[in-house]
């Protein structure tokens, strides 16, 4: 049995009302062209506005926790006092994750439903005294990584009568194990992506696993969400980085042992990645881990437009003398947004480099590209020895060169490299002043890339026009595979009354999910289902899919006390 790491007041966690830290704010004053791209996309006048006022939990009325006295003692006496938390903010925290819908739900005081409370176990033993606990009281449960997700995976069922239990992993959060000869390590569940890496990388390693939430997500709610990283082109995506795992389930503990491969039937690994916590909780996840490259470079090129980019992001996947650790590709409206996010030239360096920046795009214009509106940018790592790194840089320049391409080097792969993990403060800036700003993902064949990006950003302008209401959208690709590649769209609109902004919200969201399906792509690539993503399921994976998932869960878990509704009803 191992020993419990600190106590639930040290665990991590999301301020109340939005991502992240307290303290980080997006600031657009440092950024020259963003205010005139706001105005012009969705109408804000940034300069003439106040400033945003913080929202105040004081200012809501927060439910009274609906857990008994004898639950509360059962829990207690398990984990002790100190670990069974029933504090208004904590709960507030718990009862959302990070989508859209949560965050302007908990911005407005809309706690309908909250969790009662929320747990932190020590150790996988007393994970199953509480999930013991659960059964016998008929409560719900409620497994909880880091809170980072957008599809509604652990946003509690309004119409949910009984108490809500959270269970917070994140007190179990260390690498346990490290086998140097197989390149496995066994971790806890509840170890941020910062924390793991940084224990790993101690002893030569990395799991290489960067979502964009990597900051505020845990080994275990990437498991639980088949999420996948930007450097999953090299590394994998988590179903093939997770090697085994310990699940605590009603019936006991299944463990699933660390092999490179199995011939068992059905695998068990696979149906508990992306179970979002209705078979049970993972407590242990045994990845593949890999040593740490000496030399890593992200190198900016670009393109006329999307379609010279596509060809070449398809042939660098399709090449074989060449394994990029990541492929990215913005279309043209996501550059031109990238380009307005530029902070202001300062030192002499950026000055220079600004000016060199503007006379290659007066240059490309002059040749007959768009610069405007079609120009786009893509970014491609490479990790290895530096000859390696060197050799496969040679490779790809050749291959962009030949799609009508160009290299920007180093310098602007940088700047992408330090911002990747930056996006979602963004979102909240722009909920402070009434837009939505907000994310779909998919994945295709690629010979269906091209089809897909062309129709969704169709079907948005479409629903902006329905809803009457100012935005814009942009993609870009962001995962590559031999048959296809991950699509992932964003789009903004200033919602126009907040009792219609969850409406107006609807209508673009779905167009956008409907879009997927109808154009032969999946409902989500990496964001998993939980209830966002839901009315699509039998669309996906028909309804034999849909009724095969209803009694894995009704058999698994017939008492329905598992984060229930979750994936299928």
């Amino acid at each position: 049995m191992t020993t419990p790491v600190g106590s639930a007041s040290d665990v991590k966690r999301h301020k109340w009302w939005g991502w992240g830290l307290d303290d980080v704010r997006f600031r657009w004053d440092n950024k020259p062209a963003f205010p005139g791209f706001a105005h012009a996309k969705i109408g804000i006048d940034l300069p003439s506005l106040p400033p945003a006022v913080e929202p105040r939990l004081e200012d809501f009325e927060v439910p009274a926790s609906r857990l008994g006295d004898d639950a509360r003692d059962a829990l207690a006496e398990v984990l002790g006092a100190d670990t069974v938390v029933t504090d208004d903010e904590i709960r507030v925290v718990h009862s959302f994750g990070r989508s859209v819908r949560d965050l302007f739900r908990v911005r407005t005081g809309d706690f309908a439903r909250l969790v009662d409370a929320v747990v932190y176990p020590g150790t996988e033993e007393e994970v199953e005294r509480v999930l013991r606990i659960v059964l016998e009281k008929d409560l719900v449960l409620i497994p909880y990584g880091g809170g980072s997700c957008i599809s509604g995976s652990v946003t509690p069922d309004v119409d949910e009568t009984r108490p809500i239990v959270t269970m917070n992993l994140g007190r179990m959060r260390r690498v346990l194990s490290i086998d140097d000869t197989a390149g496995l390590a066994v971790v806890e569940a509840g170890v941020y992506g910062p924390d793991l890496e940084e224990q790993l990388n101690e002893k030569g390693w990395t799991l290489g696993h960067f979502p964009d939430s990597f900051a505020y997500s845990t080994l275990g709610g990437w498991t639980a969400t088949r999420s996948t990283g930007m450097q999953s082109d090299k590394y994998g995506d988590i179903a093939d980085i997770v090697r085994g795992l310990h699940l605590v389930h009603p019936r006991g503990v299944m463990v699933i042992k660390g092999l490179p491969s199995q011939s068992t039937g059905p695998s068990l690994r696979e149906i508990v990645v992306g179970s979002e916590g209705r078979l049970g909780v993972i407590t242990q996840v045994i990845v593949q881990i890999h040593r740490r490259a000496p030399e890593r470079q992200v190198i900016a090129y670009m393109f006329p437009d999307w379609e010279h980019g596509i060809r070449t992001m398809h042939a660098i996947a399709r090449n074989t003398d060449i394994h990029t650790t990541f492929a990215r590709l913005s279309d043209g409206p996501e550059t031109a947004f990238s380009l307005s996010m530029l902070k202001e030239p300062t030192s002499l360096k950026s000055k220079i480099s600004g000016a060199v920046q503007d006379q290659l795009f007066s240059y490309l214009a002059s040749k007959g590209w768009d610069t405007e509106e079609e120009m786009c940018i893509g970014y491609v790592c490479f990790e290895g020895s530096k000859s390696e790194v060197s050799r496969q840089q040679g490779v790809v320049k050749k291959i962009v060169k030949g799609n009508g391409g160009i290299s920007l080097g180093a310098g602007a792969g940088k700047i992408y490299d330090q911002k990747k993990f930056d996006t979602p403060y963004l979102r909240d800036f722009l909920l402070d002043y009434g837009v939505f700003g907000d994310v779909s993902e998919t994945a295709a064949p690629w010979s269906r890339l091209n089809e897909v990006h062309a129709e969704v950003m169709k079907v948005v302008r479409r629903a902006l026009d329905a809803i009457e209401r100012p935005g814009f959208s942009f993609c870009h690709m962001s995962h590559s595979y031999h048959a296809g590649a991950c699509l992932y769209f964003t789009f903004a609109f200033p919602y126009s009354t907040p009792e219609q902004a969850l409406e107006e919200y609807d209508t673009v969201k779905r167009a956008m999910q409907q879009a997927f399906i109808d154009h032969g792509a999946t409902l989500s690539h990496h964001h998993a289902v939980g209830t966002e993503h839901q009315p699509w399921m039998e669309q996906d994976v028909t309804p034999v899919g849909v009724s095969i998932l209803e009694d894995l869960f009704a058999s698994s878990d017939p008492g329905r006390n598992l984060n229930p509704g979750k994936i299928v009803a």
